[in-house]
């Protein structure tokens, strides 16, 4: 199978080379390998240079951006700038972090997943990062349905259908959202296990977390799935300050009467979803 991969790298000097060895250990290599650096100021852009020259397969973007870390847009800009430089002649496209050390049979067991199901959409391993003693745990261990934004391929079938990433914090649920709701499957392979070299920060401030409320009512989830999501996470992260930012969000959110990332129809699909998964879980 043909791929691509776009790896998206800001301030990345301390982890990104051994991202790039891990993608070029590949038992299945990528037919190309885009790398945007979005607006670094450390050795990131050096590094870079270093494996273009390499190897040919990887190539150089360079992105202007804000210097803040705020999840969703950026990153999914920074992805979109790589994506132009691509064609459209893959079987699957890969969206990757520049701090992500994969195994080396990785996109060879996407590619047989890809074979094994006419609906595969969207496919991925699972996150293990290292505690305090230095163990690798698997990260999030309850949920076996999602991929993380982290690294995520895409069939090309299904990323045209869902008309790409969307420009919001939440985009890597409603990706998978919408992918089921034009007969995607999610594939995980609880086999392939992803070194993530810098766990994901418990403290967003207060503006990404009112983003995240925001990014429920776009996806029309509803004030009551709004609410039990936001509960959830709170719970899960044990954050009381969470739970009252995230539902915040979503009120400002409607308040403001921001546009949804979803059509009616979508939405109406998303919320059967979330309540036939939200009872599942409780019977």
């Amino acid at each position: 199978m043909n791929y691509y991969i776009v790896i998206c790298a800001h301030n990345e000097e301390s982890y990104l080379a051994e991202t790039l060895n891990a993608v070029l250990s590949q038992t299945m290599l990528p037919d190309k390998i885009l790398v945007v650096n979005d607006n670094s100021t450390d050795n990131t852009e050096a590094i870079i240079d270093r494996f273009t020259k390499k190897d040919k397969r990887i190539q150089k973007v360079n992105k202007s951006s804000s210097k803040l870390h705020m999840p969703g847009a950026k990153v999914v800009d920074a992805f979109d700038a790589g994506y132009k430089h691509l064609d459209e002649n893959y079987d699957f496209i890969v969206k990757l972090d520049a701090d992500i050390v994969l195994p080396k049979n990785y996109f060879e067991k996407i590619a047989t997943l890809i074979a094994s199901d006419s609906k595969a959409g969207i496919l991925g391993g699972f996150a293990y990062e290292q505690d305090s003693e230095g163990l690798w745990k698997l990260n999030h261990p309850m949920n076996k349905e999602h991929v993380r934004g982290a690294f995520k391929s895409y069939t090309n079938a299904c990323y045209k259908a869902i008309g790409g990433l969307k420009n919001s914090m939440g985009w890597d649920t409603v990706d998978e959202l919408l992918a089921q709701y034009n007969g995607f499957s999610i594939l995980t392979d609880d086999s392939l296990k992803v070194k993530h070299l810098r766990p994901l920060g418990l403290a967003y401030n207060k503006k990404a977390r009112y983003l995240q409320g925001e990014a429920m009512y776009r996806m029309r989830y509803g004030y009551w799935i709004s609410l039990i999501a936001s509960l959830k996470m709170g719970v899960k992260r044990k954050d009381p300050g969470l739970f009252s930012d995230t539902i915040r969000g979503y009120q400002m959110a409607k308040k403001k009467k921001l546009p949804y990332l979803v059509s009616k129809e979508e939405g109406k699909f998303i919320r059967r979803l979330r309540w036939k998964n939200i009872f599942a879980k409780l019977f």
